[in-house]
């Protein structure tokens, strides 16, 4: 990987690396840097974290060196939302700054669609469309997702649909035959256009343990889907609650569908919608773009008055 970043930066005469994650993108990046160095080429480099680095650490303390490290030796670091950089603060001797850049959104792909159609065949009765997107792991709790779903289903007709796959279908696909609410779930595995589905959406669920950002929550609310999600992680600089949808705690099941229910009352819905998309439209790539921009001339610029050697 250092050894491609070098032929890259040769080749292509590059004036800065932005990679993403300390491992193993930036510690590469700072071997590759090195090598460049000898050739007397100066190259800076800019880190994004995202938040795996530090759940990678949790699990395992021999990576913390090279994480501590990797973010150290990068010239500009950035975090995906405030949250994420407080825990690299607590969770490494950080001695850089962070400079918080949430992630972005095209606006223009993803927006809400006229799908009727698409929309008709799923809830042919009108019935509530309920949708989550995940890499079904652990940490995004899909149980919790199939208990609010049920919960919702005893108070109004509804249909959820699980995008995505992973480790923890099969045991959620268990899980709902064991309610008996299969006949009211599908399982549409990995999808290229997801605002496709999100078009038809009225609500959109995230009871995941941890979110660095919760990027896939602005993609619905992008498509004007309001969430109902956990109050964790960098997810409440995303999600607004009250306006956008709703924050629960952690596990409460019993709020999250509470809260579900009163979105999705024809008199709430549509508030919901539209400020969803006015918040979604803060992260939109145009106004997000410009901050990496003004970042990469600082970076350059500081690089610049640094001996090569």
């Amino acid at each position: 990987l250092a050894s491609k970043m070098v032929g890259v930066v040769r080749d292509e005469k590059l004036d800065l690396l932005h990679v993403h994650y300390a491992i193993p993108h930036a510690s590469a990046a700072y071997m590759a840097k090195q090598i460049l160095k000898t050739h007397g080429i100066r190259i800076p480099v800019v880190t994004t974290l995202h938040g795996t680095d530090i759940t990678l650490v949790g699990r395992d303390v021999s990576y913390e060196p090279v994480v501590t490290f990797s973010i150290n030796q990068s010239d500009g670091v950035t975090a995906v939302s405030e949250d994420l950089k407080k825990e690299t603060f607590s969770f490494f001797k950080i001695t850089n700054q962070i400079e918080v850049i949430p992630n972005f959104i095209d606006l223009e792909k993803f927006r809400k669609q006229k799908l009727d159609h698409f929309r008709q065949v799923i809830c042919p009765a009108g019935e509530a469309l309920i949708v989550h997107t995940s890499n079904f792991r652990e940490v995004k709790r899909i149980p919790d997702v199939i208990h609010v779903f049920e919960k919702i289903l005893k108070s109004t007709p509804a249909k959820l649909l699980l995008i995505g796959d992973g480790p923890e279908r099969s045991p959620a696909e268990k899980l709902c035959r064991q309610l008996s609410i299969e006949s009211e779930v599908r399982f549409l595995g990995k999808m290229e256009a997801v605002e496709d589905v999100l078009s038809v959406a009225d609500l959109f669920l995230m009871p995941s343990e941890k979110e660095s950002f919760g990027l896939a929550a602005l993609e619905a609310m992008a498509c004007e889907v309001p969430v109902v999600s956990t109050n964790t992680g960098g997810i409440p600089e995303v999600n607004v609650d009250g306006q956008t949808g709703f924050l629960c705690d952690l596990g409460d099941v019993d709020a999250m569908a509470e809260k579900s229910l009163y979105i999705l009352q024809p008199d709430q819905l549509p508030g919901f919608r539209k400020r969803a998309l006015l918040r979604a439209r803060e992260f939109d790539v145009s106004v997000i773009l410009p901050k990496y921009e003004t970042l990469y001339f600082d970076v350059i610029d500081k690089v610049k008055t640094v001996p090569l050697n």
